[in-house]
């Protein structure tokens, strides 16, 4: 499944890293940037995401949330969000569905790991409708970010 600019954004509720439920739902009304990363505590994801850490000025000035999915436990996800200090929530998609259901999922990962969240970006307008959508094929590349950013400025 592919999600394209346009669509209709998948509705979902997945657990956070305090375990709490959250949905999709909670954030109609606000913008929102969903990201898909492949795996807690890599060097990569670790990079993006302090990245949108030390961004979230920027983020909350465009009027927008952060969300951020993996396919990680609730608990791995907290002891990451953690030690990296991170400010927005992160979500486990252990049963992969969402990553799935955004088209967001490598079948086979390295290591013979199998359904691992594609590193990804959406923004979500406050309708719920897809406005930019970008899933990377490549682990090691990063979303385009400015473009995520001019997304954004052009919904404010």
């Amino acid at each position: 499944m592919t999600i394209n600019v346009g669509d209709k954004a998948p509705s979902f509720v997945l657990r956070d890293s305090a375990t709490q439920e959250v949905s999709l739902a909670d954030y109609q009304g606000k913008n929102v940037v969903l990201l898909f990363f492949p795996l807690a505590f890599t060097s990569v994801c670790t990079e993006e995401l302090c990245s949108m850490r030390d961004n979230i000025g920027t983020y909350a000035g465009l009027n927008a949330d952060i969300l951020a999915v993996s396919v990680d436990s609730p608990f791995t996800l907290a002891k990451f969000k953690e030690e990296q200090q991170l400010n927005f929530p992160l979500l486990s998609d252990f049963n992969k569905t969402v990553s799935r259901a955004y088209g967001a999922l490598y079948e086979d990962f390295v290591l013979d790991m199998k359904g691992v969240s594609k590193r990804s970006a959406f923004v979500i307008d406050k309708e719920g409708t897809v406005r930019y959508a970008e899933v990377l094929e490549n682990a090691g590349g990063m979303p385009n970010f400015s473009a995520v950013r001019e997304t954004l400025d052009h919904l404010n």
